[in-house]
Formats: structure tokens, C-alpha cells, sequence
């Protein structure tokens, strides 16, 4: 026979003081959190493991860390972009912890995976925090558990703020969509190579490590 014990009243005021410390979480998968682009900074500093974007609208958008095939992928892109832009000394990558800052310009705050800047427009600016000047070529890869339409509304935005060239990478379908100002995103499939050289002269995007 088991005897159920009465709990007594300090029981219960220890319990009730372990429940009051604990940290409650709350669930806000379906919810949008909407923050102030100060709110914002102060949240990139207390969490400066997560990745975190703001949208014009003010949409706090949490990125989870990507999975060890995408992380592969994003280090080979971002590879390819950074010994080009050594071998030709024309501007400066970035790679996906870099913030750019569009709130002066109607945008929000955003990390692209890969970006890179002319050199002329890097001048007298400070880059110390998130970066305030609209980079002139940007790389968005799609991980496995990516959905395609905020991906592809990401890079409508960044085609709005005045971005060069953007390439959405879509390694399930093989698929690349090419942005450019003013014109219609061209989809192409299977590509072995992306010329972008009319933004980053002599420049050719391999999809060899993609695929």
C-alpha cells in the first residue's frame, strides 16, 4: 500500500518559490514579433549566438544555424567570392554574420549569406557595427528546411534597395534565380556557372561544389 504524504506548509512555500525562478517559454512560432530597430540592436548584442534580421515592416525574423550540408555550400560560395576579390582587389566580401542597416533607406536590417562591395562606395564609411550602405552583389542559399517564398521576397528587397546582382541558389531543384534592378528574376536550371562579371569584372560563380 502506498501512503501519500500531506505536504506541509514550508513544502509547499519551497515549491512555490522553486516555480517562481524558473523561466516560463512561450511558444511564438505562428506569432510575429514586431521590434524597433533599437529593440533590435540591443537584441543582436544579448544574443550574439543567433542571427537575427529585422524586415522594413519591422518582423523579427530568427534563422536557425544552418545544417552541415548548407554550411559547406555557404563556406565554398563564399569562397569563390573572397579569393576573386583578392586576386582582383576591387571591393570587399562579407560572409552570413555580416548586418547591413537599411532603416535610413525604407529597408529593415539583413545578414545575406555572401555579399560584396565596390571599393569606391567602402570609403570614409565604418563597418564596424552593421553596415550601412547597400552591397552590390548578394548570394541567398536555400538550406533543405528553407521555404522558397520568403526567400524569394527577401531578394525582392534587396533588388528594391538598389543590390546589382542577387542569386537565390536553390540546391533541391538546382535552380538559381538571377535579380536585377528593374528587371524580371530570370530562373535558370542546372547552370554549371553564373557570369556575374558585369557587377564583379572577370568573375564566374562555379556551381561544381553546389550540385
Amino acid at each position: 500500500m502506498t501512503v501519500a504524504a500531506i505536504p506541509t506548509e514550508s513544502m509547499l512555500e519551497e515549491r512555490s518559490q522553486t516555480i517562481a525562478h524558473q523561466p516560463w517559454l512561450l511558444d511564438v512560432s505562428d506569432v510575429k514579433l514586431i521590434v524597433t530597430p533599437e529593440h533590435f540592436d540591443r537584441l543582436c548584442l544579448q544574443n550574439p549566438d543567433l542571427r537575427l534580421e529585422l524586415t522594413k515592416e519591422g518582423e523579427l525574423i530568427i534563422t536557425p544555424p544552418a545544417g552541415g550540408e548548407s554550411g559547406k555550400r555557404n563556406m565554398s560560395l563564399g569562397a569563390d567570392v573572397e579569393i576573386w576579390n583578392r586576386q582582383s582587389n576591387l571591393g570587399e566580401a562579407f560572409d552570413s554574420s555580416t548586418g547591413y542597416d537599411f532603416t535610413q533607406i525604407g529597408g529593415g536590417k539583413m545578414s545575406p549569406d555572401v555579399s560584396w562591395i565596390e571599393k569606391s562606395r567602402l570609403e570614409g564609411v565604418k563597418i564596424v557595427g552593421f553596415i550601412p550602405i547597400v552591397p552590390d552583389f548578394v548570394i541567398e542559399l536555400r538550406s533543405a528546411t528553407d521555404n522558397l517564398k520568403p526567400l524569394q521576397e527577401k531578394m525582392e528587397e534587396y533588388r528594391r534597395l538598389g543590390v546589382r546582382l542577387g542569386l537565390l541558389i536553390n540546391p533541391k531543384n538546382r535552380q538559381i534565380e538571377v535579380y536585377r534592378p528593374e528587371r524580371d528574376a530570370v530562373v535558370l536550371d542546372s547552370p554549371n556557372s553564373i557570369d556575374c562579371g558585369d557587377v564583379m569584372p572577370g568573375f564566374i560563380l562555379s556551381m561544381s561544389r553546389i550540385w
